[in-house]
């Protein structure tokens, strides 16, 4: 019997930000597969269901597990944070189960995104053209995403970076925040949000100028406005072009 794959984008972290469809899907597998920190963090909220888990940079092993696993008749859940098509396991699985000409059935289940969620923290600034840029060079050269931040910034788009910084890459950063200083003013609004949609969540709002004198690591998003946004009682606002 063939079985059936759901890759699951589960949001921040918390039930309250799942989807239902996300919840019946996760709720109703034979197998949970993910990524060891991830399976902590529903493990309450689906305490009597089978875990497989491996760690970092075993995604490949874990995708691997979850295709077989559908392969033997079983419904499967492999769950990512966020949204499971924005650097989850989406695209993964589609490669190694056309690679392994698996012929399970795949169900995507998009989640609350980090960009979308940190938003909702700092107001409203994403509210007209984004750029998404993971600064992780692990799968992408440093070149090349620098690149994308500098074509972000000629286009005057809202630039939302994953993964800024860590103990290893401590400068991208502040090499993303000259690039875009080229192209903006140093008053542009800045808003970082650490544990977006988790219960230790905090938020900062500076400026990109100010920004390399910011509190940043991985945990963190950082919003970067356009040329039109602003600041007011605190909230990042980006107009959408309607006359108020």
């Amino acid at each position: 019997m063939k079985g059936k794959l759901h890759v699951v984008g589960f949001g921040p972290g918390g039930k309250e930000h799942m989807t239902f469809r996300a919840s019946d899907a996760i709720a109703n597998a034979d197998i949970v597969v993910g990524y060891t920190a991830y399976v902590n963090m529903i493990k309450p909220y689906f305490p009597d269901k089978e875990y497989k888990a491996t760690g970092m940079m075993k995604e490949i092993d874990r995708c691997k597990m979850a295709i077989k696993e559908a392969e033997e008749g079983k419904d499967v859940a492999i769950i990512s944070s966020g949204d499971s098509g924005i650097y989850g396991m989406a695209g993964a699985i589609y490669q190694l189960a056309f690679d392994m000409k698996s012929d399970i059935e795949i169900d995507v289940i998009p989640g609350i995104t980090a960009a979308s969620t940190a938003a909702s923290v700092l107001g409203a600034p994403l509210m007209h053209d984004i750029a998404i840029i993971s600064l992780s060079d692990l799968m992408t050269p440093i070149d090349l995403i620098m690149k994308r931040v500098d074509c972000a910034g000629q286009g005057d788009m809202i630039v939302c970076l994953y993964n800024p910084k860590s103990k290893t890459r401590k400068d991208y950063l502040n090499q993303a925040q000259q690039i875009l200083l080229k192209h903006r003013s140093a008053d542009t609004p800045v808003g970082i949000v650490r544990n977006a949609g988790r219960d230790d969540e905090s938020k900062q709002v500076t400026t990109l100028g100010e920004l390399d004198k910011a509190d940043v690591d991985m945990f963190s998003i950082v919003i970067i406005g356009n040329s039109q946004t602003y600041i007011e009682n605190g909230y990042i606002i980006t107009p959408r072009g309607y006359e108020i």
